[in-house]
């Protein structure tokens, strides 16, 4: 193997591939938000979670630096992020896929759930999902946002198992 190769594949700059992925896609996320005036439904919002908890295992692990071991706990904990991610996305996707009659009705704002009921409350309501969350507003190339979210996450998960699976030397 080459040096170059050798560099290319070392388990700090794919981590550091991870965060700047990570990167990329809340700047994405943000824009959308920002620029093109669309506000994150419930569902987007715990995407970004998953996409922020992700980001920061891999860049703890880019900073740290660990051996074997901690590469692998990094790995894995980046991996439940996008996991966890990939789980909200796939149930977004799903919402934007009902017939429009089966779709659920708005129900109240993420930041008024928050406040009103607990987090076990919080969590049903957010996943038996809202009219809100089954809007598609925003496509690329045909790709919804929940979609572009699942393919990230994706990934996300296959760089965090290619840390946790690989031979460290």
């Amino acid at each position: 193997m080459s040096e170059l190769s050798q560099r290319l594949l070392a388990p700090r700059t794919i981590n550091l591939l991870g965060f700047l992925a990570c990167v990329v896609a809340m700047l994405g996320a943000l824009y959308l938000q920002y620029a093109e005036d669309l506000e994150p439904c419930p569902l987007c919002v715990f995407q970004r979670v998953g996409v922020i908890a992700a980001g920061l295992f891999f860049l703890l692990a880019a900073l740290h630096n660990p051996g074997s071991i901690g590469q692998r706990i990094y790995g894995a904990l980046a991996g439940l992020g996008a996991i966890g991610g990939g789980i909200v996305a796939g149930r977004h996707i799903w919402l934007q896929s009902l017939p429009e009659d089966e779709v659920p009705a708005c129900g109240p704002g993420l930041d008024y759930m928050l406040d009103v009921f607990p987090m076990r409350d919080v969590l049903s309501m957010v996943f038996s999902g809202s009219g809100e969350c089954a809007e598609i507003d925003w496509t690329f190339l045909g790709i919804t946002i929940p979609q572009m979210a699942l393919l990230t996450f994706l990934g996300l998960l296959a760089l965090a198992l290619f840390q946790v699976v690989r031979r460290y030397r």
